[in-house]
């Protein structure tokens, strides 16, 4: 397959099913060129044992391998803290990265995050490639530049905003995943029909073409990580420093991020559930009819979003929510759907914010 380019000069993008045109890339910059002296590849236990193979296969056969490194952490949430931030740099300086070298990100959305960050703030900044091998971090994480490291349960609460040099992504690196991470990873996918603004064209795109895109069907997999890929891109050059219009790439995750955390679902699931809330929040105060309401239900049901918390602890949840990083003024910034395929951002006081949870049906998708 050629190579499909998207993004803008802030967001660079490239898709592919497989590793040709990065190898290209990694032997003009780093031994035709001269650019770095070394190159760190920050992966995980997973990525690692799945995928690193492949990669290393491709590439080395053009680049000198000697010239990079591997730092593989162990996977999961839970690792993206300080503790393996602090393990990662001190592996930096014990290899003798310098400012000349690069750091390449391959896997999913918590590496993503944390060689992102790595690379924001190591020596005051290294340059990085984003490779991500996830469905949520090839449609959304990897794009855009927002990096950061977890609290507690208190998600992202330190980081940088720093752009990839470009974002490289194998569709074929998704056949590898088991089905609850690609189930996860399209809520995400479904959150860009709920904010493009597209008359729901994109929503009714995952409708019609819902099990190719489920099976990663390579045509309509690549049309789905297009999509996405280009609308968010579009949307952090208009607003790269998440000061307005960036923010409504927010949709699902305040709630989200606080289910996620107090019930232990996968990121994506808890987008989804997040999105549902914010769904029934607008229903019950006008801002949505009940026409659209019961067709994006259905789209988060053809996408398998079946899970059920018989009960939510609200009061639990708005605690964690006065803790998100984009509150001010003693108010929870939300993102609630205000029109079909269209979003808007609100701020409620807390105890606002409860009752209108507290009104609404959300114990199942």
């Amino acid at each position: 397959m050629n190579i499909i380019t998207t993004g803008n000069d802030l967001c660079k993008i490239l898709i592919s099913d497989e590793y040709e045109e990065l190898s290209n890339i990694l032997y003009e910059i780093i031994d035709r060129d001269k650019k770095y002296d070394k190159a760190v590849i920050i992966t995980d236990e997973v990525v690692d044992k799945n995928l690193y193979k492949d990669l290393s296969n491709n590439i080395f056969d053009k680049v000198d391998k000697d010239k990079f490194i591997k730092i593989c952490i162990k996977s999961g949430e839970n690792f993206k803290n300080i503790d393996t931030y602090n393990e990662i740099i001190e592996k930096l300086i014990n290899y003798e990265v310098s400012r000349n070298s690069l750091i390449i990100a391959f896997g999913g959305g918590v590496i993503g995050d944390i060689a992102g960050f790595v690379a924001s703030t190591y020596m005051r900044g290294l340059d990085y490639i984003q490779v991500p091998t996830t469905i949520l971090s090839q449609v959304d994480s990897s794009i855009g530049g927002k990096n950061g490291l977890d609290v507690g349960i208190y998600k992202n609460m330190i980081g940088t905003i720093k752009q990839p040099l470009f974002t490289y992504i194998n569709i074929n690196t998704l056949k590898t995943l088991p089905k609850e991470e690609i189930n996860s990873g399209f809520g995400e996918v479904i959150k860009y029909s709920a904010i493009m603004d597209d008359d729901g064209l994109f929503a009714d795109f995952l409708y019609k073409n819902a099990e190719d895109i489920k099976k990663i069907e390579n045509k309509k997999i690549i049309e789905t990580i297009l999509k996405c890929a280009k609308f968010k891109s579009g949307i952090v050059k208009a607003d790269e420093k998440d000061l307005g219009l960036r923010k409504i790439l927010n949709f699902g995750h305040t709630f989200g991020h606080a289910i996620e955390r107090e019930y232990g679902l996968k990121h994506g699931e808890s987008v989804a559930y997040g999105m549902k809330i914010s769904f029934d929040i607008a229903l019950s105060k006008n801002y949505i009819n009940k026409n659209y309401y019961n067709k994006f239900l259905k789209l988060l049901e053809v996408y398998d979003f079946h899970f059920e918390l018989k009960k939510i602890n609200i009061e639990r949840v708005i605690e964690v929510m006065k803790k998100d990083k984009k509150n001010s003024f003693n108010e929870i910034s939300i993102i609630l759907p205000d029109a079909d395929s269209c979003v808007g951002i609100f701020k409620m006081k807390a105890e606002m914010l409860e009752k209108a949870m507290k009104s609404c049906d959300f114990t199942k998708i």
